[in-house]
């Protein structure tokens, strides 16, 4: 196979970026916006030695799981993955990923996952559901500011106010403050140079609160008129609001600023500064509140996390009086929802912002049995235990590490705390399945799987797995050790 060869496919897998997978007389193509069912002629883009990378010339079949996507810039943005696959579809896909990925990776027999797994929860309305959007700015072809979305795999701004998957309101705001940039002259970043004010436009809404958060992330220490600005956007705000389906109306609570003058990728500096009301809003996840600052970790799908943390509430199985450790803890979103039943809960995050964001929301929430600490949490856990002799150890230990996983060394930490049960949530099935391999093989069974639809029409997909300490040697469907070469083939799509 070389560049620029036209072939046929057939597309039979999905990737983990949402591109079809077939295979040309064993030779493998990754084919960007084709779906499992689809034939088409495609153009290769890149060849490798066993795999290359193509686009769709010609759809000579499609799917018959094929749908228009709702938004006009899905096949250019690199935001949603997955709008053109029957969204049942795409449930089912998710479901059989996180599957295999436990059975290859994690060395679960069929089986036995037979047994252990749930259906996938899937989202009643999958649109509309990010209350986090994180708007690019830079300067078009025609020297105008361009917000909206990079293109997959690149940085060139798509622009566009009215996402698909975005909070409505959004569609009202980002035309303003182009608006805005435009009439006083403010410049647009330019990544390249580093050069131009305006580099990021933050907003987030409650879901239950409809409050309003707009943040601008600049270059520098000043805006220019942001007041004037922050009047125009809470206008804008409100009218929406008046206007909008919703018993709740939408207001605006935060217009702030956030400093960034480094000239790197990462897009939240650490100085917030207020423009209007507060530099947070509030939010509920079922019954417990929270405030949640530009700089705040907090799923992104209010509807969804609600399910998600209903289950790890149910895996965690709470009677009162349980002791559970909470590790990635964030600004205690899972800890105050797991506290409503257990007796103890200690929340460890390595990030202090986070620490403290989540002692405000214990004490928001009148929350006597939560407690934070800051640091790495296979350091403090041990550490803790040693200092209450013993009183802090852990009937359950839920963690929700990052894509990347737990560390081997925590792993090791949770282990010797010997829990009960082990309450994992998972935004990575690889390496979910990874680590469900190494605590397999220390003892702890994997009793019961629930994957969950956070991010519907992307790739992503969150898991809440129980692990059950068996304090015998593992049982005989597990395999003794992790096949690194399976998780990495898994890991790059090649599988």
């Amino acid at each position: 196979m070389v560049k620029n060869q036209i072939v046929t496919v057939t597309i039979e897998d999905i990737g983990n970026d949402g591109e079809g997978i077939g295979k040309v007389e064993g030779y493998t193509l990754f084919v960007k916006g084709a779906i499992i069912g689809d034939v088409a002629k495609v153009k290769v883009l890149k060849a490798k030695k066993t795999y290359g990378y193509a686009k769709v010339e010609e759809l000579i079949t499609p799917s018959p799981d094929r749908v228009t996507p709702r938004c006009a810039v899905s096949g250019r943005c690199g935001g949603c993955q997955m709008q053109h696959l029957s969204y049942e579809k795409q449930l089912a896909h998710k479901a059989d990923k996180v599957k295999n990925c436990l059975q290859r990776i994690g060395g679960l027999s069929e089986e036995h996952l037979a047994e252990v797994m749930e259906p996938i929860i899937g989202m009643d309305e999958p649109f509309h559901y990010r209350n986090k959007a994180q708007y690019p700015v830079g300067i078009g072809r025609d020297g105008k500011p361009v917000m909206g979305f990079y293109a997959g795999h690149s940085h060139n701004i798509i622009d566009c106010a009215d996402c698909a998957i975005q909070e409505p309101v959004n569609a009202v705001i980002l035309p303003v403050v182009k608006a805005f940039i435009e009439e006083y002259g403010v410049s647009a970043y330019d990544e390249e140079k580093g050069t131009g004010l305006l580099r990021h436009v933050l907003t987030r809404v409650g879901f239950h609160t409809k409050e309003v958060m707009v943040c601008l992330i600049i270059n520098g220490k000043k805006f220019p008129k942001a007041e004037i600005l922050a009047e125009r956007v809470k206008t804008a705000v409100e009218e929406f609001g008046l206007n909008a389906d919703t018993s709740c109306r939408y207001t605006l609570k935060s217009f702030c600023l956030n400093v960034n003058t480094a000239k790197t990728n990462v897009i939240l500096g650490n100085e917030i500064l207020p423009v209007y009301g507060e530099t947070y809003i509030t939010d509920y996840i079922g019954d417990i509140k929270y405030q949640i600052s530009p700089l705040s970790f907090y799923q992104v799908n209010p509807e969804q996390t609600v399910k998600l943390y209903n289950k790890a509430l149910e895996y965690a199985d709470l009677s009162g009086g349980e002791t559970v450790w909470d590790l990635y803890c964030g600004i205690g979103t899972i800890s105050l929802f797991l506290a409503q039943k257990a007796g103890q809960v200690y929340g460890v995050e390595i990030v202090p912002q986070a620490i403290e964001d989540a002692k405000k929301n214990a004490v928001l929430n009148g929350m006597t049995n939560a407690e934070f600490f800051a640091g790495a949490a296979e350091d403090v856990m041990p550490a803790k235990y040693r200092e209450s002799k013993g009183s802090m150890r852990a009937d359950v230990i839920c963690v929700d590490p990052p894509r990347k996983g737990c560390e081997e060394s925590l792993l090791d930490t949770i282990v010797a705390m010997e829990p009960e049960r082990i309450v994992y949530v998972s935004c990575d099935p690889a390496t979910l399945a990874r680590d469900v391999k190494y605590l397999g093989e220390k003892g702890y069974l994997v009793k019961k799987v629930c994957p969950v639809d956070q991010f519907a029409h992307t790739g992503h997909v969150e898991t809440v797995v129980l692990l059950g300490n068996q304090k015998t040697k593992p049982d005989s469907h597990i395999k003794l050790s992790v096949d690194m070469d399976e998780f990495n083939k898994v890991k790059n799509g090649e599988k």
